[in-house]
């Protein structure tokens, strides 16, 4: 049941904003003039690009600096002139380039020993030197002007960041003490008034919106959003059904099904509410401040209704086999209404921000609106905790044992009841805004969480589903690259760890590194400059680069794996060469393409050799011992693929190994012995020690074969018998000749010496013992005897008289 716990809390935390990070205290005017918009035709010039970036310069300085909103409009500001110098430096480049090759053809001015030029020679070059110094010095401006503007940016930031902090650190009175409801009452006259006159607004928009210009697409788009929200349940059902039509059963549905619920509701919600908003606003009817309250209430709704889409998916209350996590029946039950509700909350904390925003409410108003939606939030993150105890201790009861909770899903859970805790304590003592902070950080690091997990699933379903080698796209990728099953496997296990760290790695740039009073743009922002450059003393890092490298890396080895089995498979099999040629000649190629391949990657990476030769220096004495063994087998097997003093298929034997050369190794050789097993010998042993090769000159095996028989017997006839014995076989050779040689004679025996050949040393002792069975058989069928007979004598010896 205590997993049933995390999913929840998940659920409960993923209807967090990232955009209820935004103060919502009304925002000063910024000060200072707009930066001019750069047309395609008319691109912004140096001066421009300059005055801009001073009045935003102006603006910090001023007496009355500008509140978070007012820092946001500057940051962006200098964020576009940064982009716009850039872009302007590039532009000029090109040009640069152009005037340095014209330069290049007229040459350098004569020495003065030379013949004069002519004079439009003269003036062309000094016209051409005047013009590359000025580019010169624009591109310089430009570098300058982007660097101005990266610090402003980062100035910025840090200003944002020290005034939200003050703002967390403000404290007002209590909403448990008399002088907090006092002042609120002193102030709700005006906050009133200013309400009244923007809902006098909003129903004068409205009545000219059913003015007759504007009632047929005012009808006609309310049409739309009741056929949106009417039918979101049919195009869902239908996604659905196509979904569980193309794909087979299995996780992957289950995870692409989540994915769809929760996008489908996103965009059904998101566009009704579009279309309602064009409904009000078709012929620009709605205000300048009207229109911006309602575009920012629409991307509400997509949000808001994102989260309920993702709290269904992951509940799935009323489908219990299309649920992705492990959640009980009973959770799913007790959960069901808080998506909603949660959804509800967060489209409810927008319209607040925006009217606030829009009245310019009192402080006082501002600060009991926010202690109610935080009380609001915190109360309902309390009432899901509860719930999922109430479910956890149901499943005890009825004698089932719930799952070991994880850490981070333990660590999350205290982290809900601690926040919530803090949450209240906060109102109660006055620090409304640090608890309003508190309750929206939960929600936004329960939505990160969520996400990631639906998004971990449905990586990993979609690797494990494509590459599965009894899928259908296994079974063609085996079929047209003859991929082997397990490297299927593994292929989908790697990509699928990749892609799910690179989501986990977003995810805590997104939950952790983020800046305080961060909105959408600044998510985006800070989650690209994960990707941006990085630099390590001389050597440089580009992500894009890695990724160029990566793709190299793959192609390369696969390239020089098919013309190996190219080689091996189809060429080499057709020439002359012996096996263990072929072999070397692979295993050379292969060696040579990897350093190919290693070298494009360097080159992809952008790696200076004068970058790494630092390491390469600091490491070479603990190179030059730790890996010298490494090394010498290295070059030891090198000579053994060129040299060939043993070659793959040879019968070798050396300090007590013998048997056949089975693979020569960049490091080592496998030597294959009688009795099946293998021995991996260092190939430095090959090369410094003595070797004995047996097929090295020729493949032949000798027979030997000693037989010792008693003096008595005919020599001729045996000579005769084992001759004829060795020339039947079928396995003996006819050149050379079988012999038998009477090698010795002594008091005992005489020694026949039988010698006979085959077409390889590893068919000698097989032959051997047949030789010799036979001989048995055809010397007993002969009645010559094997051995002398054994003559006893017995004597006995006389009794002697005893003397006396």
């Amino acid at each position: 049941m205590t997993i049933l716990l995390r999913y929840a809390l998940i659920l409960l935390l993923a209807t967090g904003s990232t955009s209820l990070l935004a103060r919502p205290l009304a925002a000063q005017d910024v000060q200072g003039p707009l930066l001019p918009a750069a047309s395609a035709q008319q691109p912004l010039t140096i001066d421009q690009l300059n005055s801009a970036l001073e009045s935003i310069k102006q603006s910090l300085a001023s007496k009355n600096p500008p509140d978070d909103s007012g820092l946001a409009a500057l940051r962006t500001k200098a964020l576009s002139i940064q982009q716009q110098a850039d872009q302007l430096g590039s532009n000029l480049a090109p040009q640069n380039e152009s005037l340095n090759e014209k330069l290049a053809v007229l040459g350098p001015a004569p020495d003065k020993t030379a013949p004069p030029e002519a004079p439009e020679v003269i003036a062309q070059r000094k016209q051409l030197n005047k013009a590359s110094a000025d580019l010169d010095a624009q591109v310089k401006q430009t570098k300058t002007l982007s660097v101005e503007a990266t610090q402003l940016v980062n100035q910025i930031a840090g200003m944002r960041r020290d005034l939200f902090e003050a703002q967390l650190s403000q404290r007002t009175a209590s909403p448990l003490s008399e002088s907090f409801w006092t002042q609120l009452t002193q102030d709700l006259s005006d906050d009133k008034a200013a309400l009244t006159l923007l809902g006098t607004d909003s129903s004068n928009a409205a009545k000219q919106a059913w003015q007759p210009p504007n009632r047929t697409p005012f009808i006609v788009c309310l049409i739309v959003t009741l056929l949106l929200l009417a039918g979101g349940k049919l195009i869902e059902r239908g996604g659905l059904q196509l979904t569980s039509r193309h794909v087979h059963a299995g996780r992957l549905r289950r995870s692409a099904m989540a994915m769809l619920v929760a996008l489908v509701t996103a965009l059904v919600f998101g566009f009704a509410a579009h279309m309602l908003y064009l409904a009000f606003d078709w012929n620009e009817t709605l205000g300048a401040d009207l229109n911006a309250m309602a575009r920012s209430l629409v991307r509400q709704t997509f949000f808001a209704a994102y989260m309920a889409g993702l709290g269904r998916a992951l509940l799935c209350a009323t489908r219990p086999s299309w649920r992705l996590p492990p959640l009980s029946d009973d959770a799913a039950r007790r959960l069901r209404p808080f998506p909603w509700l949660l959804a509800g909350c967060v489209l409810l904390i927008g319209i607040v921000e925006q009217i606030n925003n829009n009245i310019g409410a009192s402080l006082t108003a501002i600060m009991a609106v926010t202690g109610l939606l935080s009380l609001l939030i915190s109360g309902l993150i309390a009432a899901m905790l509860f719930r999922l105890g109430r479910a956890r201790r149901a499943l005890l009861a009825a004698g089932e044992v719930p799952a070991k909770r994880p850490l981070w899903v333990g660590l999350l859970i205290a982290g809900a009841f601690i926040g919530v805790g803090l949450s209240w304590l906060c109102v109660a003592t006055g620090y409304i805004a640090l608890a309003f902070y508190i309750a929206k950080q939960m929600m936004r690091v329960g939505l990160i969480v969520a996400t990631l997990y639906l998004l971990m699933n449905l990586v990993h379903d979609v690797f494990e589903t494509l590459f599965s080698p009894r899928g259908y796209t296994g079974k063609r990728i085996q079929d047209t690259f003859g991929v082997t099953a397990n490297r299927l496997e593994q292929t989908s296990t790697v990509l699928s760890g990749v892609c799910r760290a690179i989501l986990f790695l977003l995810a805590v740039a997104l939950a952790i590194t983020t800046p305080y009073n961060a909105g959408p743009e600044e998510l985006v922002n800070r989650t690209s400059q994960l990707f941006a450059d990085r630099a390590f003393g001389a050597l440089k890092i580009v992500p894009g680069d890695i990724l160029t490298a990566l793709l190299v890396c793959l192609i390369g080895l696969q390239v020089v794996h098919i013309i190996k089995y190219w080689l091996s498979h189809q060429l080499l099999p057709k020439t002359s060469l012996d096996h263990g040629l072929q072999n070397s000649i692979v295993t050379l190629l292969g060696y040579v393409g990897g350093v190919l391949v290693f070298v494009l990657v360097l080159v992809a990476l952008q790696v200076n050799v004068q970058s790494i030769a630092w390491i390469a220096s600091a490491l070479s004495v603990g190179i030059g011992f730790g890996l010298q063994a490494i090394v010498q087998n290295f070059v030891s097997g090198l000579i053994l693929l060129a040299e060939r003093p043993v070659k793959v298929g040879d019968w070798v034997s050396l300090s007590g190994v013998e048997g056949d050369i089975r693979r020569i190794n960049v490091r080592a050789t496998e030597i294959q012995m009688s009795d099946r097993s293998t021995v991996i010998v260092p190939n430095s042993q090959l090369i410094t020690q003595n070797v004995r090769n047996v097929t090295l000159a020729s493949a032949q095996g000798r027979v030997q074969v000693k037989l010792p028989m008693p003096l008595s017997t005919d020599a001729g006839k045996v000579r005769q018998i084992i001759l004829d014995v060795f020339s039947k076989h079928p396995a003996t050779l006819d050149t050379p000749t079988a012999y038998v040689q009477l090698e010795n004679i002594d008091a005992a025996a005489m020694t026949f010496n039988c010698v006979a050949y085959v077409k390889s040393p590893r068919d000698s002792s097989n032959v051997k013992s047949d030789l010799l069975f036979e001989l048995i058989e055809r010397l007993r069928a002969a009645k010559i005897p094997m051995s002398s007979p054994q003559n006893m004598v017995v004597r006995t010896l006389r009794d002697t008289p005893d003397d006396g």
